[in-house]
């Protein structure tokens, strides 16, 4: 992966209304830290933050921070974290991590298909199971995705994350059994109702129609009446 080029400076303000005051003269609040040296807070501009974004491939971004007044002239570092404001999506907070250049770093990408997938091709659906996969590498060999070849994939069949080949100097961690892409059969069609079926082709039984029978109980009591009368 290769590092942009990125500026900062020192910030000495930290409470609620300073750092209020730094956004608003166009920078963003940021941090950087790491195992060689001392958390430091700085600031950074907005714009510029904002076309470093636009010019990434992924969310993965390594810099070479400069930092003015920094005796060193450029610290290598990902960005670890960025915090929006919930509302209009404004940067709040940038977090950098620093790391050295022969030091491996562990860090999640996303994982990415190519190839037109067979068992697609055959009615099924392509599923993302694992959307990022952990890897550990030195920085300069750190992927911005993983991709996977999905060409040869059938109906019913998956692809585990051992059978995925990384990158030169990438390693992939995690268990190798577990699925990262998966192609799953297409969903049977819903039977017709019975009854609907039945309709259509003619066949349906018509209800039974139940009719009084007169000659029976009702004809009894007519009789009984009969008989009281004469008494």
């Amino acid at each position: 992966m290769k590092a942009l080029p990125m500026g900062a400076s020192p910030r000495s303000v930290t409470r609620r209304k300073g750092v209020r005051s730094v956004r608003a003269a166009g920078k963003i609040p940021a941090n950087i830290y790491g195992k060689t040296a001392a958390a430091q807070n700085l600031e950074i501009d907005a714009k510029a933050f904002g076309d470093l974004v636009h010019a990434a491939h992924s969310e993965i971004i390594l810099v070479d921070l400069t930092i003015s007044g920094d005796t060193r002239p450029s610290r290598l570092a990902l960005i670890q974290d960025v915090q929006h404001h919930p509302l209009d999506g404004r940067v709040l907070h940038v977090d950098f991590h620093e790391v050295q250049p022969d030091e491996r770093v562990t860090i999640r990408v996303p994982v990415e298909t190519q190839g037109d997938c067979k068992g697609v091709k055959e009615g099924g659906t392509l599923e993302h199971v694992l959307l990022k996969i952990r890897v550990r590498a030195l920085p300069k060999d750190l992927p911005d995705q993983l991709l996977v070849d999905v060409t040869n994939l059938d109906v019913g069949k998956s692809i585990h994350l051992g059978e995925i080949t990384p990158p030169p100097g990438v390693e992939l961690l995690g268990n190798k059994e577990v699925t990262v892409l998966a192609c799953a059969a297409p969903a049977a069609a819903e039977p017709e109702a019975t009854t609907a079926a039945a309709g259509a082709s003619g066949d349906a039984k018509q209800p039974e129609m139940i009719k009084e029978k007169k000659g029976e109980e009702g004809g009894k009591a007519d009789e009984k009446k009969a008989a009281d009368k004469k008494k």
